[in-house]
């Protein structure tokens, strides 16, 4: 049985007009939504914008985070963390880059007690990694966490917008079991890539895939109207043996709720026409 899950705020109304973003106003509502609707997890958002109030950040928030889980049955499988997008490891003075790092240990510390596995860290848009300057401060810096990342038992994924055979080598060099990818179908699709040469050459170091699509050098659009070749995804998807979850990030709708109930059952439809 695959997980399918959604990011947080895609059931409920958007925030600003923004695609992705904390639902401060209904956040707990979204966990009796997804139960409503079938859906097995949550990938909880922790952004920069007022994120020392985020409940994935506080004691109390915690506390209720676990309660709705305890509730609902649906579960947090990972925290996307948009925070390091505002605040990266890498083209920073050492202080910003030290406050970064003492905010991610309290997010894996955290995470673990959600239940969740896996802590995302995306190194896209204004946090791209340009130069092998910004991979190799990238690199020392998360390696710092990784003893505390093994006490607690979560992974460290990574979301680029790097060529399938960089994207691996810098992977490699952390030489870690707990570095993993995440994989984003739409954003792959926007930058032309091959998803069944990402897929086959970075293998079992996906952990989690974003189910988006988006058109080539272009924005989010509903599923099976870009570029994202879903039937080669799932495909060979089946072929490297994935395992993790299916997070719906897909495009908003004026009916939210329909729109993400209606892209859950065409994954759903892909997984039983092309995993073999």
């Amino acid at each position: 049985m695959h997980e399918i899950g959604f990011m947080q705020g895609r059931l409920v109304p958007r925030i600003d007009g923004r695609i992705q973003a904390f639902p401060w106003t209904c956040w707990q509502a979204e966990f009796d939504l997804g139960r409503a609707h079938g859906f097995a997890s949550v990938e909880f958002v922790f952004e920069a914008e007022r994120f020392e109030e985020n409940p994935i950040f506080t004691v109390s928030g915690v506390a209720e985070i676990r309660e709705l889980i305890e509730r609902t049955g649906v579960a947090v499988s990972a925290v996307c963390a948009d925070y390091f997008m505002d605040h990266p490891f890498h083209g920073v003075a050492d202080s910003a880059r030290r406050a970064s790092l003492e905010v991610l240990h309290r997010v894996i510390e955290h995470a673990r007690q959600v239940g969740a596995i896996r802590v995302e860290i995306p190194c896209v848009d204004h946090a791209t990694l340009r130069t092998e300057e910004d991979r190799r401060q990238l690199v020392a810096a998360v390696t710092e966490v990784l003893p505390l990342a093994e006490r607690m038992g979560i992974e460290v994924v990574f979301e680029t917008d790097l060529p399938p055979a960089p994207f691996r080598e810098l992977l490699e060099r952390f030489r870690h079991p707990l570095i993993k990818a995440n994989y984003d179908t739409g954003n792959s699709a926007s930058l032309g890539y091959d998803p069944v040469q990402e897929l086959t050459l970075l293998g079992n170091l996906v952990a989690n895939i974003h189910i988006k699509d988006r058109v080539l050098h272009g924005t989010t659009v509903p599923l099976g109207m870009g570029n994202a070749d879903f039937p080669a995804i799932f495909t060979t998807l089946a072929k490297i043996g994935y395992r993790g979850p299916f997070i719906l990030q897909t495009a908003r709708d004026a009916d939210d709720v329909g729109a993400v109930v209606r892209y859950k059952r065409m994954v759903e439809n892909y997984l039983t026409q092309y995993w073999r």
